[in-house]
């Protein structure tokens, strides 16, 4: 597995599946946003940026101005780890609104505007969010949104790391009774009942 294998979306929050954007999911840990393609490759597969937006970056951006992005989005990743990790199991509280300034200040560049437009099935009209794409570094909004959203939304009660060895996948546990352990039962879920197994047998 490498970058250009599809990304990991097993967060079920967006804020959390950019963090999982890098990974350790079998054993060599894997990047994909590290530089400017995968950032647009990253994008793509999460449906933050419309496909025809990515065509234009690609297209209209100068030399190593999309890796520059990459690096600031890979910055903004590792400081909101950083965050999610000294916060996760607790409920959030007003008193993080400090720490989250980074987190306003990318906001407030947003160039964001509502529409009137006609429904896709032409069943009447939409009110339905846009943005202004006026430079590369507008890519880190959509991001921003999701950051945002994630810690307004989520109960960090429920923010989890998963219990796969050597994983390093966060997750919100949105089951009935709160006992989700596992990225996924396919990746870490099913090796740790294969090793549980193992262990059965020998001690048998």
């Amino acid at each position: 597995m490498d970058n250009h294998s599809p990304a990991i979306f097993v967060g079920d929050a967006m804020g959390l599946d950019f963090l999982n954007s890098v990974a350790t999911p079998i054993d060599a840990p894997i990047d994909w946003i590290d530089d400017g393609e995968g950032l647009l490759r990253w994008l793509e597969q999460a449906g933050l940026v419309p496909p025809e937006t990515l065509k234009a970056m690609r297209e209209q951006a100068l030399p190593g101005e999309l890796d520059k992005v990459a690096d600031q989005a890979r910055t903004l990743r590792e400081w909101f780890r950083n965050f999610v990790r000294e916060h996760k199991g607790r409920p959030l509280t007003p008193e993080a609104l400090e720490e989250l300034e980074p987190l306003n200040r990318l906001l407030e560049r947003d160039e964001g505007f509502n529409r009137v437009l006609a429904r896709e099935d032409g069943g009447g009209l939409d009110f339905q969010s846009r943005r202004k794409w006026r430079s590369p570094e507008a890519l880190l909004l959509p991001i921003g949104e999701a950051l945002g959203r994630f810690v307004c939304t989520e109960d960090f009660s429920d923010v989890k790391a998963c219990e796969g060895h050597a994983c390093t996948l966060l997750f919100v546990d949105h089951t009935r009774g709160h006992r989700r352990r596992w990225c996924s039962m396919a990746m870490c879920g099913n090796r740790a009942k294969q090793t549980a197994h193992r262990l059965r047998l020998k001690q048998g």
